[in-house]
């Protein structure tokens, strides 16, 4: 007989919280990329920050619209690790595609 924790998520927001947390890994491990220990420094910090002081959000659309900006923030980070040249994901596929010219 056992029973459901009192805070037991809803499907949504078990849903909601996986993206959250994969946006988490998928920053860190972006960040990870930076080549400047101290700008990788204070990414990891303003990151950990960032989710720390929305970490009791419970408002659906609020988390939406959260989730939405640290993609937006994510993609800015990935594009200027590509144009820089030290994107691992743009590393590989122009190297790909220089060898196929």
């Amino acid at each position: 007989m056992s029973k459901l924790p009192k805070a037991a998520l809803s499907l949504k927001q078990f849903m909601l919280r996986q993206e959250v947390l994969k946006l988490y890994r998928t920053i860190f491990r972006t960040i990870r990329q930076v080549p400047d220990a101290s700008s990788r420094r204070e990414l990891r910090d303003w990151a950990r920050a960032d989710f720390r002081n929305n970490r009791n959000q419970t408002d659906e659309l609020a988390i939406k619209m959260l989730l939405q900006h640290g993609n937006r923030s994510l993609k800015e980070l990935q594009t200027s690790l590509e144009l820089s040249g030290t994107g691992l994901t743009d590393t590989a596929s122009h190297s790909d595609a220089t060898k196929r010219s």
